[in-house]
């Protein structure tokens, strides 16, 4: 196998590079679009995330009513089964959203959904919020974006575990002992601001008040029940999660200030739209991050001109990324050169032109569209 020569450490020799060359807290491409019609699509409301919390609490009140009904039987797996991908999949999204800020007009509301999904994702709000920030601010940029899921070449059986939450779980989990002792790592430190540290670590003591109680109840009751409803949701219900979060990004160029290029826009079925809160519009979202989920759609339709073609399923999406990743194995250079329709502007002349698709771009690393020139040498 190949060895990449990535250094995808937050304070590594990459990290470093980039700074260098000017892909840290760059300018990044956006389509054009009037003023008039750019302030109505980032209109905040509060009707729609109310309509669709509420539909997602009465789903899992449902689903955990019905799986404590027929416990211990099979017969309450698909009862749990939908309950594990509510607990574990779209609390993912109303994290992300509510993270942004952008879900509801409300403040408050925003930010309670924020807790109860972090708390269910086992996500510190403090340390994820400030994450996710640098995560747009530096997109798929080696050495800077921490959210980065797959690195090159990509480690199959990391990918295949993270369909059952266990990476998910046992990051999650370190980092929530971490912080409840005081501590944060050096590369937290990198981007969660010394003022936010003590709010982390103070509700990572919460949560584990909380947990105390779950395990406490799991004891008196002798049964895993209390836990089949807090923590192991995040085993059973993040495939989906983990499935739509692949597409976002991996086979993609790294190093790009374009997000036609490291993001990956997939049309996908209702039910999962509403698991995913319309986050299948990657390109849309990285583009222009508050616009609200429930204008994703219309966001797309008045600026797909300026895209590449979106994916028309999921199936369509991985038979463009597990082939990719095969190929990063004995290349990790490789990657997948998104098409710009003729209607589009593009990013820079030498990476949408005579290009052969899936070229390594000239620059250490795959440092997309930097002639070797802006490169320094190591």
């Amino acid at each position: 196998m190949a060895r990449t020569n990535r250094d995808y450490a937050l304070l590594g020799r990459d990290a470093k590079l980039a700074e260098e060359i000017g892909l840290v807290s760059a300018q990044w491409y956006h389509t054009d679009m009037p003023r008039k019609e750019m302030k109505a699509l980032m209109k905040r409301e509060d009707g729609p995330a109310i309509r669709d919390t509420a539909m997602l609490f009465a789903a899992m009140a449902v689903s955990a009513l019905g799986g404590i009904a027929l416990w211990p039987s099979w017969w309450s797996a698909p009862f749990w089964a939908v309950y594990g991908v509510l607990y574990a999949s779209a609390m993912d999204s109303r994290w992300h959203e509510c993270g942004h800020g952008s879900a509801f007009r409300t403040r408050w509301m925003n930010d309670a959904l924020y807790q109860v999904a972090c708390f269910c994702m086992l996500r510190n709000p403090v340390l994820w919020r400030w994450s996710h920030t640098r995560h747009h601010t530096d997109t798929i940029i080696v050495g800077h974006d921490p959210e980065i899921i797959a690195m090159r070449p990509a480690v199959v059986a990391r990918l295949v575990l993270n369909l059952f939450g266990i990476f998910e779980f046992l990051g999650n989990a370190r980092a929530l002992l971490t912080l409840a002792a005081g501590q944060m790592s050096e590369q937290e430190k990198s981007y969660v601001p010394e003022s936010e540290r003590p709010a982390a670590f103070r509700i990572a003591r919460i949560w584990l008040g909380i947990y105390a109680c779950v395990a406490a109840a799991a004891l008196a009751m002798g049964s895993i029940l209390p836990f089949m409803l807090v923590g192991l949701p995040i085993f059973y219900g993040s495939w989906h999660m983990v499935l739509t979060g692949y597409m976002q990004h991996l086979g993609l160029a790294e190093n790009v200030l374009d997000h036609r290029l490291n993001s990956r826009t997939v049309l996908i079925n209702p039910v999962s739209r509403f698991i995913y809160w319309n986050m299948n519009y990657h390109v849309e979202h990285h583009m222009f991050p508050m616009v609200p989920y429930h204008r994703l759609k219309d966001l797309h339709e008045r600026i797909r001109h300026d895209l590449p073609p979106a994916h028309p399923s999921m199936l369509s999406a991985y038979r463009e990324i597990l082939p990719a990743l095969v190929r990063q194995f004995s290349n990790p250079d490789w990657f997948v050169k998104r098409t710009l329709p003729p209607t589009a502007k593009p990013y820079r002349p030498e990476f949408h032109g005579d290009l052969e698709p899936g070229r390594p771009t000239p620059g250490i690393g795959g440092y997309g569209g930097l002639p070797p020139d802006a490169v320094p040498a190591e």
